[in-house]
């Protein structure tokens, strides 16, 4: 059963969204080429807990860092690390959880580094525009896998993959609650879309091939073909029967 947030609960998923989009503003504000995957993580943390919240990541089935930070081909779930040290050209994409007075926030966005390729510029509109295409489509009334088709058809008919393996989900009172939101699927089926249901919708999209696999670490999910792969993420209630975005920020304007 998909939970139905009333208003204080939405209230409060206000407020653990709003952080978890202003530390990615945060991250924005320091990125740049020559700059560790672990410094930014350390960052992310410091920005979080500045704000009284706890990163939602940390710890979660044993994750041990504040945030995935994945590079290129990897898709998500990167671990932060010393040794990895962003270079001009890189896309990399951060999804952060934030918890606060018991209710989570999610989102990530995939940021370039320094000067990017044409090529890698254009997967990440095209995976920015399948996120907002996706979110259109959160609206009472339709059906659940209205929002998956539509991030399916964007992709696929700019010439990019969907992975399937990994999806989007509810979130509210844990970080993954019912339902998972698939980024594939045919149009009207799947649950009904009602007022106050909340989903962390996210398109993880390869310039290659849809498939993929873990490295050795146990969490870095990379693409098979090693092609690079994009990553976008909001936290997204419905109310007044349209999709109202909770980790809303205005990075589409600083960064494409």
């Amino acid at each position: 059963m998909i939970p139905i947030k009333n208003e204080e609960e939405l209230e409060l998923m206000r407020v653990s969204s709003r952080i978890t989009a202003e530390a990615l503003t945060h991250v924005w504000s320091i990125l740049k080429p020559g700059i560790s995957t672990i410094r930014l993580d350390e960052e992310i943390e410091k920005f979080i807990l500045s704000n009284e919240a706890k990163p939602a990541f940390k710890g979660l089935y044993g994750f041990p860092a504040s945030a995935c930070i994945s590079v290129n081909q990897e898709v998500v779930h990167g671990i932060p690390s010393k040794e990895k040290i962003l270079e001009e050209g890189d896309i990399v994409s951060i999804d952060i959880g934030v918890e606060k007075n018991g209710f989570y926030g999610d989102a990530a966005f995939t940021f370039p580094v320094g000067e990017i390729s044409e090529q890698k510029l254009r997967l990440m509109k095209v995976t920015f525009e399948a996120l907002f295409q996706g979110i259109e489509k959160a609206k009472a009334g339709l059906r659940l896998q209205d929002i998956s088709h539509a991030i399916q058809s964007h992709a696929e008919n700019h010439g990019y993959s969907v992975v399937r393996e990994l999806v989007g989900h509810g979130i509210g009172r844990s970080l993954h609650e019912e339902p998972q939101v698939y980024n594939f699927g045919k149009p009207n089926q799947g649950p009904l879309l009602k007022e106050g249901m909340v989903f962390a919708i996210e398109p993880m999209i390869n310039e290659g091939e849809r498939y993929v696999r873990t490295k050795e670490d146990g969490w870095t999910v990379v693409t098979k073909d090693g092609q690079p792969s994009a990553h976008y993420e909001h936290t997204v209630v419905i109310k007044n029967g349209i999709p109202e975005i909770l980790t809303e920020h205005k990075l589409k304007e600083e960064v494409f």
